[in-house]
């Protein structure tokens, strides 16, 4: 199943699953239990999931994506809560099936008449999923006044939080998707984390590359809670792309929902392959952001460097090499990450992205094989010679990549103690000139081996 969109094909090969309902009607909380996992915030506050949050989710070893969306509120006028019901809109045209969900306390209202003739417009398979009937045993009379929104199938009573009646709407989502287009193709996906401080353009960013208004884009800052995906095919290949809440100081996580959107932002770190480090030009470079780089570079995770709002920035000859330098001074410990300045707003340099995030994952994915580890190694030593301390002096006896994502080698020497911090730089640098690595780190783990008594 391949869902064409402004000249980009998102990748869908599994049925697709929306749902979709008032805010706090429990679709996160049901999100979640379909899924076996915490993915969507869940807090007792409409509004929390502002865009569409993607996931897998299986039953009678059948699999679809399942889609989380944030509630619609049919007549609000305010400007999150409007891009709220666009993203819904969206999901709705995007799906196959939809579960529509409604709260059995709060009863029939008059915007779930509202949502119920929009979705019937679309011409889909609707569930309804009457939310809150946690009785067990029994149904409550008030259940029966949603048989009045007219659906095809007879509505489901469940309970998202205890789990009850989810089996039946599992079997009813079945029954209504065609698995006959489905293909086993989750090979090859590049994952790439955008990070970067709130505001930082993130989301702009993730909306040009993918050619539609995919993400929620506003001026407030903190308008993306959850880590979002967004797969994308093209002519260079196949990527996730997970736009993160933006990382704030931890002295200014003070709401529970934004300590959640935190570690979200770090849990889409660990699950990527690569990460793009957002910087405002208009601001420069922080100290936030040199913290949020150092979140990526300890994880171990090939990085791109892209500066954003570069059109606004007044330039001359110099601009970018100063700019460039700058970066380079505040975030010393990641000289290997590539930086490319780029305007969500116009598109400029925006494509370029797509090469640059397959190059450094191929990059972080190079393996090295012993014999020609230990030339360049061999070569390294002659022209530089390993240090000593007090007659005694460092014998290095071969190196081996153990791993990748990050490139990891282990050398095995005489003395871990005269292995000096200069001469691990050194080699890394050796390594670097010989077979690139660029865009990612390298990590060099140091074995002594024997009783170290050589000399």
């Amino acid at each position: 199943m391949l869902r064409k969109n402004c000249g980009k094909v998102v990748i869908m090969a599994k049925p697709i699953v929306a749902i979709v309902g008032r805010p706090n009607v429990g679709k996160s909380t049901l999100f979640n239990k379909l899924i076996g996992e915490r993915r969507s915030i869940v807090e007792d506050t409409p509004g929390v999931t502002r865009d569409r949050i993607y996931a897998e989710a299986e039953w009678n070893e059948k699999k679809f994506i399942l889609i989380d969306t944030g509630g619609i509120e049919p007549k609000s006028e305010d400007t999150i809560l409007k891009q709220m019901r666009t993203q819904a809109e969206i999901a709705v045209e995007t799906a196959d099936v939809i579960v529509f969900m409604c709260d059995i306390r709060a009863g029939l209202l008059a915007d779930d008449r509202d949502i119920a003739i929009m979705l019937k417009k679309s011409g889909k398979p609707i569930i309804l999923a009457v939310n809150k009937a946690d009785s067990i045993g029994s149904v409550p009379l008030e259940f029966y006044e949603f048989y009045e929104l007219g659906f095809e199938r007879e509505p489901i009573a469940l309970s998202s939080l205890h789990g009850t009646g989810s089996g039946d709407l599992l079997d009813a989502i079945l029954e209504e998707c065609d698995f006959s287009e489905c293909e086993a193709d989750d090979e090859g996906v590049i994952n790439v984390a955008v990070i970067g401080k709130p505001n930082a353009g993130k989301s702009s960013v993730i909306n040009r590359m993918c050619g539609e208004q995919r993400l929620i884009v506003s001026d407030v800052a903190g308008t993306t809670r959850d880590a979002v995906d967004t797969l994308v095919k093209n002519e260079v290949g196949v990527f996730n792309f997970i736009d993160t809440a933006g990382i704030r100081r931890h002295s200014k996580v003070e709401d529970r929902i934004e300590k959640f959107s935190v570690l979200r932002a770090n849990m889409a770190v660990e699950r990527s392959d690569v990460c793009i480090l957002m910087i405002d030009a208009q601001d420069g470079i922080t100290e936030q952001d040199e913290k949020i780089a150092g979140i990526a570079h300890e994880a171990g995770k090939a990085c791109i460097i892209a500066v954003n709002k570069w059109d606004a920035i007044e330039k001359d000859n110099s601009t970018t090499n100063a700019f460039k330098n700058k970066i380079r001074t505040s975030l010393a410990y990641m000289p290997y990450a590539p930086i490319i300045f780029l305007s969500a707003k116009t598109g400029q340099r925006v494509a370029h992205l797509y090469p640059m995030i397959r190059e450094v994952f191929m990059q972080a994915s190079r393996r090295i094989t012993t014999g020609v580890l230990n030339d360049m190694l061999n070569d390294a030593m002659t022209r530089v010679q390993p240090p000593s301390d007090k007659g005694k002096r460092l014998k290095i006896y071969y190196m081996t990549q153990v791993s990748t994502n990050p490139p990891t080698f282990v050398i095995f020497c005489n003395s871990e103690e005269l292995f000096h911090f200069s001469y691990r730089r050194y080699i890394e640098n050796c390594l670097r000139d010989t077979f690139g690595f660029e865009g990612t780190p390298i990590r060099l783990v140091i074995r002594q081996k024997g009783d170290g008594s050589d000399t």
